[in-house]
């Protein structure tokens, strides 16, 4: 048990610090902008750089993890990222800060998936949820403290800060995991082909995919947008159709589970409308009601908390098979916090605020790991590493399309209501009411397929019957 304790804490440490960086950064742009005196156009790169390269690593997982074993895979996933940030604090330019940020992708989007797949194979199924609960601790407290860290940091010690935090952490990991992973060094490993034209194939659909969503809030519908979509439904079909060859990239054949698709489906749906909900929120917190930057993440702290206390009890519920009405009673609740963000407005208590961030956080406990579990417990244990591949991949493309479309939106109902003859401020506001409405009709929908995800028994036989499913 001890054992499993200081795996268990190596792997939250490591996902914890990839996670952190998901959204620490945002925050200190502006102040990066004006020190490198760089257009905002360009600036975005420091962010997207690092979401491509993050899609473009995370289905290496399971290849590398043949060739190099587990151990290795994770050990240089945190020393790339380790690497990576202190090269990001030392960058005196722009171009040097985005291939730094491309160095800490390489680790970062490995650190994720292969941390859950350790765990997975560490951990029996009937106790698989209780860890993963306690690992998604660190998964998620990771974006829900980066704001507050990263606006404190960066006013107090300069944006380089925000890097330096993960040297300490990293350094941390990479002890723990030679103290406390060493096991996995067992692991045998095997000489297995690279999947080359399938990675060409599922690189440039990444790439088309980027490039679409960039359309979509730069042009609208366009000839940009056509070749978008285009160029991203080619190379889809081109990878899927690669994907049925001896050794594959990625293992497809995981989604002939039905669990898994429901699961799937449901890790899409949550992440566009969470990374949706969340876009609009500093505009709601600053523009809207007035507050810093600062105190906008120290608002979101009670979210943080929520999900602290309550991502193991969700993962004790997982164990004991309540995964569908759990999940459903996550999603019902997720989607209630962002009805009561709607009605937020200038004038309201600082209770009525912070009570919205709560019921978020305690939905996404009951959301999250259950869904994770389900999905982790429907394959074989040979699909380990693919199926947590494929989860964090979903979350990613989920959560760039998400933020895309959240823009797009917000620009259309803003014009509308400004076309109507309402103030800027007015119309500001009416478009963040309307997308938080939106955002609460995009995560109910996730109801649909949580309907067919097991309960109590039918877990327990899910796991025999994976395949079979």
């Amino acid at each position: 048990m001890k054992k499993n304790t200081w795996i268990l804490i190596t792997l939250m440490l490591g996902t914890m610090m990839a996670a952190l960086d998901s959204s620490i950064v945002n925050v200190s742009l502006p102040v990066i902008r004006n020190e490198f005196r760089e257009s905002l156009s360009n600036i975005e790169w420091v962010v997207t750089a690092y979401m491509i390269c993050f899609c473009l690593f995370i289905p290496l997982t399971n290849w590398l993890k043949l060739r190099i074993g587990y151990y290795n895979l994770f050990l240089f996933s945190v020393i790339m990222f380790t690497s990576g940030s202190l090269l990001c604090s030392l960058s005196q330019s722009l171009p040097m800060l985005v291939t730094a940020r491309v160095i800490q992708a390489t680790g970062g989007a490995l650190i994720s998936p292969v941390s859950l797949a350790i765990l997975s194979e560490n951990y029996p199924p009937e106790k698989r949820g209780s860890a993963i609960g306690w690992w998604g601790i660190g998964n998620v407290m990771g974006p829900a403290l980066g704001p507050t860290l990263g606006g404190l940091l960066t006013n107090l010690l300069g944006w380089q800060s925000i890097f330096y935090i993960n040297i300490p952490l990293g350094i941390l990991t990479i002890f723990l995991t030679i103290r406390h992973l060493g096991f996995l060094k067992a692991q045998p490993v095997s000489n297995t082909k690279f999947d080359l034209a399938g990675y060409f194939f599922f690189a440039v659909f990444i790439l088309s995919l980027q490039y679409m969503v960039t359309a979509i809030s730069s042009f609208g519908i366009s000839w940009q947008l056509a070749a978008g979509v285009a160029g991203t439904g080619i190379f889809l079909f081109l990878f899927l159709r690669s994907s049925t060859r001896t050794f594959p990239l990625l293992d497809l054949t995981v989604f002939k589970s039905r669990v898994f698709r429901k699961s799937a489906i449901i890790v899409v749906i949550r992440s566009l409308a969470l990374y949706g909900g969340l876009f609009f929120l500093p505009f709601l917190l600053q523009g809207v009601m007035g507050f810093t930057s600062l105190e906008s993440g120290l608002i979101l702290l009670p979210n943080a908390l929520m999900m602290l206390f309550t991502r193991p009890l969700a993962g004790k519920l997982a164990d004991k098979g309540m995964v569908r009405n759990v999940s459903i009673t996550g999603i019902i609740i997720v989607a209630a916090s962002f009805v009561l963000f709607a009605f937020v407005e200038k004038g309201v208590p600082l209770w009525f605020i912070i009570l919205p961030m709560v019921i978020r956080g305690l939905g996404m406990s009951l959301l999250v790991a259950p869904v994770s579990t389900a999905l982790l417990n429907s394959v074989t244990a040979a699909q380990t590493s693919t199926s947590t591949a494929i989860n964090s991949l979903l979350q990613q493309i989920g959560g760039s399309i998400g933020i895309a479309l959240s823009g797009v939106i917000h620009t259309f109902i803003n014009d509308h209501y400004i076309s109507k003859q309402h103030t800027a401020e007015v119309a500001e506001h009416f478009a963040l009411q309307d997308g938080f409405f939106i955002s609460a009709f995009i995560i109910a929908l996730a109801i649909i397929p949580a309907l067919g995800l097991p309960e109590k028994q039918a877990v327990k036989n899910a796991v025999r019957t994976s395949v079979a499913n």
